[in-house]
């Protein structure tokens, strides 16, 4: 951002400017010597000049050279009150080396020996130059070469030839090659070499981009040697600088050493970006002939602003800022709690550049920062020293996100905007937001990149990465958060546990807005810390259930993940396999989808009526949904059961089939030991009942039933068949029909019954 302090050098043009009012007044004191000559050197030669004289002229010489020279056209004879007159005065000073040629005229002049006072009553002119080579040429000889005099004017001009003082209440005007001004009221005291101008000192400098200075008051002082104004303003093209108090340190040859502002010290610049700048105090140093700045130092409430493309603020409790040997700004020390505040691009401005138009406010603070400045007005880097933050807030929902670390260092764009930030040791990031839990990632290491309109694109931290959200953590070696998306990357062996539920992936994503969770790549979770639930079945017991898949989203509300990609969820020797499997930690529920090339796989227990073993179930199915506090699993889509019983493998397919389980209680005080035994050791759900609909087939080694509806229960091992003509074929005695076809499978009995228009019931018991 452009630091217009960097414009007070133009003042030091105001120095030479204001130190030709103090060689006025050596010159007011040789004006009074002149006049003591003209009254005194008559009196030494015995002249009383009681009349007019015509042509009137007196010097004085010192050794062959003339030091002075005085000349009127006319000399008026001194009055009662014994004042006197001259008319059309010019004063020609050579100075007692010959090394000036500095004149003064006026039209009258009025002379009071009492009071000692040279009073000018009208216009006086005063020349003021150098000749350096008047030694070397004959006496009274004007410069050689054509010179660049000052020149000054002054009404009512009063010389004391008693005290040396000189004073004039009117205005005082000067002119030199490169600059004029004025001042209302001008006093200077001979004894301390000090000159006051009481009001409106206007100096205006004439340079390719002119400027003008502006005080409401001012004094120069011989001891010590400086220069003190008042209320000073100075104005040049688009920029602005004031302070109530300036007052500019003088060495021996007159140079300016330092100056020192105080007092609601500001700059402003006009421009595609406007800047402001304040401080209490502010104090620059100068070297050399030109008074070339090479420091400047702003204490008390330094604060820069700008607007437009740069808009930003910075505040700090004092700035140091180092100078180049053009004058030219290359690096500021800030410290005091330094602030460094930018907006995002203003909407017009982002719009007009295609960009994003969401507004983001980033603010970083320090203790102390060094910034490395560029062209004397574009920062490039800047370091911190003591703990930093970043706090980076969204105006629109006011979520806000604290980076910290132990030391930043960063750099900017060519907008002053920053660009990228390394931070290290110790980087964390918390994000806040309203009615949620903040979310914290730490590490030994962090980047963040910067939108070039503003704002944080992208962080990355790496070292080794822990993130803690509520109940909610994660590890990996490396993440990378997107502020775009608010979603943080782990990658590098990424793991994460959640309310009991832990998931490893080759990379897993959190939504930092919302706490959801995406895995990818070889993704296994375990559901832990889990409560038996005694009327539960298939996902009742308290051991861990387990899914695997290549794919993983999870949501924190509801407590639902999703496992896409050849899924697989089990416990104990309950499992599912499906391409999508939707799991309800809460509820303990799920939902299996089928794909083109892979149906819903899932494996149950049944247990045979009289021996109590307990074998697996294996349903295939387009779709499977499973709510473990109803103990119901609703298969749908060419749905196929293939179970066991008595050595007799069965296999069941229909459109839609519901299996009914056996409370996880129940199971484990079955009504025969060998079946609890037997169950307990395999830790499967135990079905309890079956129903199949809708184009219901059922095969055996040596039969077949058909049917539209059948019940199977599991305590008799019944089958029943109901619906359009259900029959069953079996390879020994043929075809069986009727309205109900009701079949034991443990002795293989069929009981048939017929349509209501013929109610007899027909036994039929079939032999091995």
């Amino acid at each position: 951002m452009t630091l217009p302090v960097t414009r007070l050098r133009r003042w030091f043009a105001a120095i030479a400017i204001l130190m030709i009012v103090v060689v006025a007044g050596m010159y007011f004191y040789a004006r009074w010597r002149v006049s003591r000559a003209v009254h005194e050197i008559p009196t030494k030669i015995g002249l009383n000049i009681q009349q007019t004289a015509e042509g009137f002229s007196i010097s004085k010489s010192d050794h062959g050279r003339t030091q002075f020279t005085v000349s009127a056209s006319k000399a008026v004879q001194f009055k009662e009150s014994g004042r006197a007159d001259l008319h059309n005065v010019k004063i020609v000073v050579y100075g007692k080396d010959s090394s000036r040629f500095d004149q003064i005229a006026g039209d009258d002049f009025e002379f009071d020996p009492k009071s000692g006072d040279v009073t000018a009553t009208g216009r006086v002119l005063i020349d003021l130059e150098a000749n350096p080579e008047g030694m070397k040429s004959a006496d009274q000889s004007p410069p050689s070469q054509a010179g660049k005099p000052i020149h000054l004017e002054s009404d009512g001009l009063v010389f004391n030839k008693n005290t040396g003082n000189a004073s004039a209440s009117g205005k005082v005007t000067f002119e030199t090659p490169e600059a004029s001004g004025s001042a209302v009221g001008v006093d200077y005291v001979a004894q301390t070499g000090t000159m006051t101008l009481h009001s409106s000192v206007d100096v205006a400098v004439h340079r390719k981009q002119p400027f003008l200075l502006r005080a409401a008051h001012g004094v120069i002082t011989k001891g010590p040697a400086q220069i003190v104004l008042d209320t000073v303003t100075l104005n040049r093209k688009n920029q602005r600088l004031q302070s109530d108090h300036a007052t500019f340190f003088l060495r021996t040859d007159n140079t300016v050493e330092r100056i020192l502002a105080e007092g609601d010290v500001q700059a402003e610049v006009r421009g595609p970006s406007d800047t402001h700048a304040r401080s209490d105090q502010a104090e620059l140093f100068l070297t050399g002939t030109r008074n070339q700045l090479t420091s400047a130092i702003l204490t008390g409430h330094v604060h820069l602003e700008t607007s437009g493309a740069q808009a930003g603020e910075g505040d700090a409790g004092r700035a140091t800022l180092y100078f180049a040997a053009n004058q030219v700004l290359e690096k500021v020390h800030a410290e005091n709690s330094v602030r460094l505040f930018q907006n995002r691009e203003t909407k017009t401005a982002a719009q007009s550049s295609g960009l994003p138009t969401t507004p983001q406010q980033v603010e970083m603070t320090a203790p102390a920062m060094d910034f490395q400045v560029r062209n004397g007005n574009l920062l490039e880097s800047a370091v911190t020293s003591g703990p930093p933050q970043i706090l980076i807030t969204q105006p629109s929902t006011q979520e806000k996100t604290i980076i910290t670390a132990a030391k930043f260092t960063a750099t900017f764009t060519g907008k002053n905007r920053l660009s990228v930030l390394h931070g290290e040791p110790d980087a964390k990031i918390v994000g806040i937001a309203a009615g949620q839990p903040d979310r914290v990632s730490t590490s030994p290491i962090l980047d963040a990149v910067f939108q070039p309109e503003g704002g944080i694109s992208t962080i990355t931290q790496a070292g080794g990465v822990t993130y803690v959200s509520a109940t909610q953590k994660g590890w990996a070696q490396r993440g990378t958060y997107t502020a775009s998306n608010q979603m943080l990357v782990l990658n590098g062996s990424p793991r994460v546990a959640d309310g009991g539920m832990t998931t490893t992936a080759e990379t897993i994503s959190f939504n930092r807005a919302t706490g959801d969770a995406l895995a990818e790549g070889d993704v296994k979770s375990t559901y832990s810390d889990l409560k038996a639930q005694p009327d539960g079945a298939m996902l009742a017991s308290s051991d861990p259930i387990h899914v695997v898949s290549a794919r993983m989203t999870a949501h924190r509300s509801p407590a639902v993940a999703v496992y896409t990609g050849n899924a697989r969820l089990w416990q104990n020797s309950n499992v599912v396999e499906a391409p999508t499997i939707q799991f309800d930690r809460d509820h303990r529920s799920l939902i299996a989808q089928a794909s083109d090339k892979q149906r819903v796989k899932t494996i149950l227990v049944q247990v045979d009526s009289k021996t109590g073993k307990a074998t697996p179930v294996t349903i295939t199915a387009a779709h499977l949904t499973y709510t473990d506090n109803e103990r119901q699993a609703l298969f749908e889509g060419g749905v196929t059961a293939k179970g066991a019983s008595n050595g007799s493998y069965a296999t069941m397919t229909s459109r839609q089939m519901t299996v009914y389980m056996v409370a996880r209680d129940e199971s484990q005080t079955a009504r025969s030991a060998p079946a609890a035994s037997s169950v307990s050791s395999v830790g499967g759900a135990q079905v309890e009942k079956i129903v199949a609909q809708d184009s219901v087939v059922l095969t055996e080694p040596a039969r077949r039933a058909t049917g539209d509806h059948l019940v199977y229960t599991t305590a008799d091992d019944k089958f029943v068949l109901t619906g359009k003509s259900p029959s069953i074929f079996d390879a020994e005695r043929g075809k069986i029909t009727g309205d109900l076809l009701t079949f034991y499978r443990h002795d293989d009995r069929v009981l048939v019954e017929g349509r209501k228009t013929s109610p007899a019931v027909t036994r039929t018991q079939v032999a091995r």
